[in-house]
């Protein structure tokens, strides 16, 4: 079943309903915090002031609606990254935008969200054609909205290994810029250093800028370390192509 933006709002209005609910029963408790509040703001100089007491109230009470504000935004946060994550796994990476887009107004710093960002542009962007005689700036823009996000993702958390690799596989394979991948993709094998998958793309990366004898010394350690047949296989070939181009 398909998950319509209608269905999207529909689960956001069912949690302001719920917090709707919730809040009514506090309501007698907070008008009384209000009142306290009145009073003590309108305290003049000379006038009496409130027993410390009544204070200490106020000021516990306050307290408490602030961190419950906290909370709630949390929590909302944490609804919408989940939505957006289901939503990726159903391949409803448009709607999936739209709910990251809500979860990182709520969490703003969550390097995963941005990170989720990245991979559902990169998706949307690769997704749409460019038919001879048009124009596509929706490719373009989710292109650069995946970098963008992967980028902020990095400067959050720079061990954000999916992050830098996904930044990889963009430079390399989508915006034709191998040479500013593999600043990204050597940080990440100095913290996974067997990662063939990764060398892979920094090979590529290597081969594209002409760089033959990094690309050799790449497929090498794949045939060495990696313990999948196939991906031996595939190191042999390219391997083999890049002996081409450097010997003719």
């Amino acid at each position: 079943m398909r998950i319509t933006r209608g269905t999207v709002f529909g689960i956001f209005v069912i949690l302001v309903v719920i917090a709707v609910i919730v809040g009514a029963s506090e309501y007698q408790k907070k008008k009384d915090i209000g009142e306290l509040a009145r009073r003590i703001s309108s305290q003049e100089s000379g006038s009496s002031a409130l027993s410390v007491e009544e204070l200490k109230t106020a000021i516990a009470a306050y307290e408490k609606r602030i961190e419950r504000h906290v909370e709630d935004a949390a929590k909302t946060a944490t609804y919408w990254k989940l939505l957006a994550i289901r939503l990726m796994d159903r391949g409803l990476n448009g709607e999936a935008l739209e709910a990251l887009e809500q979860a990182i107004y709520y969490s703003p710093e969550d390097s995963a969200l941005h990170c989720y960002t990245g991979i559902a542009a990169g998706i949307m962007a690769k997704s749409l054609h460019v038919f001879p005689g048009r124009e596509n700036r929706d490719r373009e823009r989710y292109f650069a909205l995946a970098e963008k996000a992967y980028l902020r993702a990095i400067e959050l958390d720079s061990r954000n290994l999916r992050a830098r690799y996904g930044l990889g596989v963009l430079y390399v394979f989508e915006l034709n810029m191998p040479e500013e991948a593999i600043p990204h993709l050597r940080q990440y094998l100095e913290i996974s250093r067997n990662d063939v998958d990764v060398m892979f793309v920094m090979a590529r990366a290597h081969y594209m800028l002409r760089d033959f004898r990094a690309a050799l010394d790449l497929y090498d350690r794949i045939i060495t370390l990696s313990g999948d047949e196939q991906k031996r296989i595939d190191a042999h070939n390219n391997r083999q192509l890049v002996m081409e181009q450097m010997y003719g």
